[in-house]
């Protein structure tokens, strides 16, 4: 049986679905801690917030801060773009170490998951309404744990100085997708589609850990890598 629960934390829209029913309790109370610690840090520190750079490493900081500081450095990015698939992959963290055999958390479309014997289907969302919510990735054990993070250039709720429907990342955990995809997603540009698109699979080899990317703009479809098996959503 799957237990699934939804919160909302500040900004954060969070979906959680596991096998294990206390799992999800943990997960839940994680990433409220964290939440709290990445607040915290935020009010003091109002660069973290607004720095669309880089930023040094800072060994005091709290977990979660960490983890943005790492993958954005990684991306090029400021770290706010890794806030919540940082936040996904800390409730996951938290779902497996109670145990689940199935863990999934989304937070505002970025996913951490795991899966040890059942395939999970999870779908992409474009601003390109041919394909948006009609084809996906079907994850199994042999991808697990994955984490998948999606930007757009097509929307105004965030930063992002690119033109593509949508960039989906997988990578070897959130918090680096998240990153990442904000930073081949800020690549797409130019009125050449397809040229833009391939400016888009270059950043992606750029970047360690990236373990695949589906590039999407005007009807044109960019792969690169090692991605789950793509499927049809019904």
């Amino acid at each position: 049986m799957i237990y699934e629960q939804s919160l909302l934390v500040g900004h954060s829209k969070i979906h959680i679905k596991s096998d294990r029913e206390e799992a999800i309790s943990k997960a839940i109370r994680e990433i409220k801690y964290h939440i709290r610690k990445l607040s915290t840090y935020v009010r003091d520190n109002p660069n973290f917030q607004f720095s669309l750079r880089p930023l040094d490493i800072d060994r005091r900081a709290p977990l979660i801060v960490q983890k943005m500081i790492k993958a954005s450095r990684m991306a090029g990015v400021g770290p706010m773009a890794s806030v919540a698939g940082a936040i996904a992959d800390l409730g996951l963290k938290a779902l497996l170490e109670m145990g689940a055999h199935i863990a999934i958390v989304e937070n505002g479309g970025e996913i951490s998951i795991f899966t040890k014997n059942k395939s999970i289907p999870v779908s992409i969302l474009t601003s390109e309404p041919i394909l948006s919510g009609k084809i996906g990735f079907l994850i199994t054990s042999n991808d697990s744990p994955l984490g998948i993070g999606t930007s757009t250039g097509k929307t105004d709720q965030t930063i992002s100085f690119g033109e593509a429907d949508s960039v989906t990342v997988i990578a070897k955990n959130a918090t680096l997708a998240d990153a990442a995809a904000t930073a081949i997603c800020n690549a797409v540009i130019g009125s050449n589609v397809r040229k833009s698109i391939s400016e888009g699979l270059k950043k992606a080899r750029e970047i360690d850990g990236v373990r695949g990317v589906l590039i999407v703009r005007e009807g044109c479809i960019g792969l690169m890598g090692k991605l789950p098996k793509i499927i049809r959503i019904k």
